[in-house]
């Protein structure tokens, strides 16, 4: 007999949320392979929309509770060729339950598969999950561990005693009393001026006398039940916390759109760069990313035109990798950034030029950069790759690899920027 348990109980909105990320969690490895796959089949425009996951339904089955007959029991069997009389008839199998309930055969090959959909926020999740600048140092702090600082912002009416100012709480006093009491007072003066008078004129009659002398009477008892302080005058020194800088890191992104540069090598160059910007955005919210644009004068641009205007050229790949040095210096100090660096090119470059690249490498860039990657989106080995070869070998955080069609700037962008690369 098999037994199922059914929850009825009412579930509102994103009350269930629990019970899906614990779902998340238990089946990663399956979700981050799934995701993987879906990459490879959509646009790369389309890489931040949610996706339908598919999982074996052997890898997500849940036990269920099987019961045996038990006990002992009497029954009356027909006639059979198997049994005669007095023949001890062994206790049927039970007690095990299905793995899945899904009534499939040994093979499986009946069962259905389980589909659920990610968002887009879930799918960015793990189709970056394992990747991370290389080499990161706390200059500040790591992004995804805010640090906060606490600075004073005014005063406020509730707080601890040790926060107690007390002058300020004086000086709120002061202007309650004179605000409480300025009617009483003046009437107090006007009243004290007519007893004055009266008592300089002898005739004046003593009742009067006496009522105004009973009107300032009252009317002092009344000042002095105004309390010198009030809880409503304490006032408290206020401290706020707000993040300070996450870690400072910006992101040199050089793009060669030279004459060379066809319109696929310019596509694949650009892929590469939107995989960097959404996974520098997605972890890395505080990092900065300057964007260069070359042939043979290099430029720094806008997000908008690095990715879709249109140039063409000769070669001079020096002049971006100069241009990257005196930014650095206007406004990127080592000791305070991370810095990092990509360069996307087809290996053409002037002949001359490979070797000045390689020397800005070693001598200027590098030695200030935690990580540089160059991505060529052509098979040829041209002069500067096999000058950025000589710079690999001696260099172990600079790393380069090729690229010959779309289908793979998703594996060499995980190659270059995985966890634990040029650590």
């Amino acid at each position: 007999m098999l037994q199922q348990v059914i929850d009825r109980r009412l579930s509102g909105k994103n009350k269930s949320i629990g019970n899906r990320e614990r779902f998340l969690r238990r089946y990663r490895s399956q979700i981050r392979e799934a995701v993987r796959q879906a990459v490879s089949g959509r646009s790369i425009h389309d890489i931040e929309q949610g996706e339908n996951i598919t999982l074996p339904r052997r890898d997500v089955s849940e036990p269920v509770f099987g019961h045996g007959a038990g006990g002992s029991q009497e029954r009356v069997y027909p006639g059979n060729r198997e049994y005669v009389r007095g023949d001890q008839i062994g206790r049927p199998p039970g007690g095990g339950g299905a793995g899945n309930g899904s009534g499939a055969g040994q093979d499986g090959s009946s069962q259905d598969d389980f589909e659920f959909r990610i968002t887009r926020e879930e799918f960015m999740q793990y189709f970056f999950d394992d990747l991370a600048l290389p080499r990161l140092l706390r200059t500040q702090l790591l992004p995804d561990v805010p640090e906060w600082k606490s600075h004073r912002a005014g005063f406020v009416s509730e707080g601890t005693p040790t926060n107690l100012h007390v002058v300020r709480s004086m000086r709120k006093a002061l202007s309650r009393r004179i605000a409480m009491g300025g009617d009483v007072r003046r009437q107090l003066d006007r009243l004290e001026l007519a007893l004055e008078v009266l008592l300089l004129d002898s005739r004046s009659p003593a009742g009067e006398i006496l009522a105004l002398k009973g009107e300032i009477d009252t009317l002092k008892l009344r000042l002095q039940q105004i309390p010198f302080l009030d809880p409503f005058d304490l006032r408290y020194r206020n401290r706020v916390s707000t993040p300070l800088p996450a870690s400072r890191a910006v992101m040199f992104c050089l793009m060669d759109v030279s004459g060379s540069m066809n319109e696929t090598r310019k596509d694949m160059a650009k892929r590469f760069f939107i995989l960097l910007y959404l996974f520098l955005r997605r972890h890395y919210d505080k990092t900065d990313v300057v964007f260069i644009r070359h042939h043979t004068q290099a430029a720094e641009v806008s997000e908008d035109e690095f990715f879709h205007s249109t140039e063409s050229g000769g070669t001079v790949a020096s002049s971006a990798l100069t241009l990257m040095h005196q930014i650095i210096q206007q406004r990127y100090s080592p000791s305070e950034w991370s810095i990092y660096g990509a360069q996307a090119s087809d290996g053409d470059n002037w002949l001359q030029d490979s070797s000045k690249c390689r020397a800005l490498l070693v001598e200027k860039l590098l030695p200030v950069s935690r990580y540089f990657a160059y991505l060529q989106v052509a098979e040829e080995s041209q002069t500067l790759w096999e000058e950025y070869a000589l710079v690999c070998k001696s260099q172990p955080h600079f790393a380069m690899q090729k690229v010959t069609d779309a289908s793979g700037i998703y594996p060499v962008f995980r190659e270059l920027f995985k966890k634990g690369s040029a650590a």
